[in-house]
């Protein structure tokens, strides 16, 4: 099999299918052999894993993915892609390619039948504009998870990984942080890619927690205060929540709570960290 990772391969392939490029699938294909193997090493695959990729493209990762684990599941939204994938991939009886929307599909269902309910690895090259909502869904519909590899845009890296009082620090950091511990395993120049992206991406691994490292009553209360104390950053904490209709909470009750943490009224959800949050929604 050609190996994608080489720039001149990938071209030949998207010449010979005159695949044209969609902007609203935010489609980039990696031609870094070193960034690939970067990510297969730092997602650990080994042939005891099922590996759930989401947007293989044209297959680069999917063949380096299929050389180092048990079996591959491969997402991909465009149905342009299939015939290539299925050209590209000929080559593996390891991995199964589904023609899906990654938000509509049953994970939990291809782990029970791929990997029979055991934790899976993903795998993924992201579009940024659907980093957040792709994350947040594998995390909340609580899918059995050892780790998420992800190429995402830098800047989105850093904000997974940032502390409180950091201008990046926002519900994302917050939402991460909670369910997985982040750490970015290598920064990529846009020259990687083909076509090349307009920002530096960032390849990031988010290890999921066995349970979340912080303990609260209601994760759902607690995400919603994140929400509103971040929709509108440069308000107060108690403005942010008092101005969010779903959360019917007066400018007494949450001054009063924050008294009682020892915060000050004037203070911005940017401040809080995680446990401070947990504290906040159980007080509430």
């Amino acid at each position: 099999m050609a190996n994608l990772g080489i720039p001149r391969n990938t071209i030949e392939i998207l010449q010979r299918y005159h695949f044209n490029f969609q902007k609203k699938y935010g489609q980039n294909f990696l031609v870094d052999v070193n960034v690939l193997d970067r990510i297969i090493a730092a997602a650990e695959i080994t042939r005891e894993d099922c590996v759930l990729e989401i947007g293989p493209g044209i297959g680069t990762m999917t063949q380096y993915l299929a050389e180092s684990a048990r079996e591959v599941v491969a997402v991909e939204i465009d149905r342009n892609l299939i015939p290539i994938l299925e050209d590209t991939l000929s080559g593996y009886d390891n991995v199964t390619v589904i023609n899906e929307d990654i938000l509509k599909l049953d994970i939990r269902k291809i782990v029970e039948e791929r990997n029979g309910g055991e934790p899976v690895k993903v795998v993924a090259n992201l579009p940024y504009y659907i980093t957040t909502p792709i994350i947040m869904g594998l995390f909340e519909s609580k899918v059995p998870l050892k780790s998420i590899t992800i190429m995402v845009q830098k800047e989105v890296a850093d904000r997974m990984q940032v502390g409180p009082g950091t201008k990046d620090y926002g519900a994302l950091s917050l939402a991460v942080q909670y369910y997985a511990k982040p750490e970015i395993v290598a920064n990529v120049p846009p020259n990687c890619f083909i076509p090349r992206p307009n920002v530096g991406s960032a390849v990031i691994r988010l290890t999921r927690y066995d349970t979340p490292t912080v303990r609260v009553q209601d994760e759902r209360k607690m995400f919603s205060l994140i929400r509103a104390s971040f929709n509108q950053r440069r308000k107060t904490l108690v403005n942010g929540l008092c101005n969010a209709a779903e959360l019917r909470l007066s400018k007494e009750r949450v001054t009063g709570v924050l008294e009682e943490m020892g915060l000050p009224p004037a203070i911005r959800g940017e401040a809080l960290t995680l446990e401070q949050f947990a504290r906040l929604s159980d007080l509430l």
